[in-house]
């Protein structure tokens, strides 16, 4: 349980690192690029993952250049205490409705009522952002669509693991394969700037992608010792975390309403995730 919480605070961390950041793009190509250089300490003792995963292992490369961006784009005009919320919240309903349609999974009670908690809790926190005038739409559609993204990764990245024999060696590639593909992109578009940031803001890189590393990490070795919808449903305890850097971090403004919301956009998807 400490570990898969701690887990959470780290994932809430890094996203937290993204927000505060002048540029939220460049910043976050760091992060990435901070996290593959950790990696570059255990991959050469570590066997490959199994060639069964790697097609898995290519598309999951790609959506989460895909994911990272779409971050970027969501914290440039929107709070973390929305954005963070929108995108876990809303992931896992996006994946009950998938089942539902694809594979003829519907849900139980339990996850009839985490929608509606979830539901409850987003509207709210939209309303709250309305009130205080931080609302963003553009930033809030790049959130909702990030969603969508982390239902994809998390589908790909389900299969994948289970088939490359090593977790860790199947993240840590990952890792280091996305880093690549996005470093190449932002070269491409703008070298000088990426440069610069590489040069002025490496420290960060390394200590967000340090947080982004091991968060992802800890999970899969808990998912090894725990129960798996224990621990699905405890590393969504990262979006309180996410709310408490917010407000005394980040002194994005705060009311009773939005920790309520919160609240209820937390245990909605503990719910779901557990009944």
């Amino acid at each position: 349980m400490i570990i898969v919480l701690f887990s959470a605070a780290l994932h809430a961390s890094w996203n937290a690192l993204i927000r505060a950041s002048y540029n939220k793009y460049h910043d976050t190509v760091l992060i990435v690029l901070g996290a593959a250089v950790w990696t570059l300490f255990f991959l050469p003792i570590i066997p490959l993952p199994a060639v069964e995963s790697w097609p898995y292992l290519a598309v999951s490369v790609l959506i989460h250049v895909v994911y990272f961006t779409l971050v970027a784009l969501s914290y440039r005009s929107g709070q973390l205490s929305l954005i963070y919320p929108l995108m876990r919240g809303v992931a896992p309903v996006l994946a009950m409705i998938a089942a539902a349609l694809l594979i003829k999974e519907f849900p139980s009670m339990g996850g009839w009522i985490g929608v509606l908690l979830i539901s409850c809790g987003i509207l709210a926190l939209t309303g709250d952002s309305l009130r205080f005038g931080t609302f963003d739409v553009s930033s809030t559609m790049f959130a909702l669509a990030n969603a969508g993204v982390i239902v994809a990764y998390t589908l790909i990245d389900g299969q994948g693991v289970r088939l490359s024999g090593y977790a860790l060696s199947y993240t840590g590639w990952m890792f280091l394969m996305t880093a690549i593909l996005l470093l190449g992109i932002s070269f491409a578009v703008h070298k000088r700037e990426m440069c610069k940031s590489i040069k002025t803001g490496w420290h960060i890189g390394l200590l967000g992608g340090g947080c982004s590393l091991a968060a992802y990490s800890l999970v899969l070795w808990a998912m090894t010792h725990a129960p798996i919808a224990l621990v699905a449903a405890l590393r969504e305890t990262s979006v309180v975390f996410a709310a408490i850097i917010a407000a005394f971090l980040l002194k994005e403004p705060f009311t009773r309403l939005r920790y309520a919301s919160i609240f209820t956009v937390t245990i909605g998807v503990i719910v779901m995730k557990v009944f």
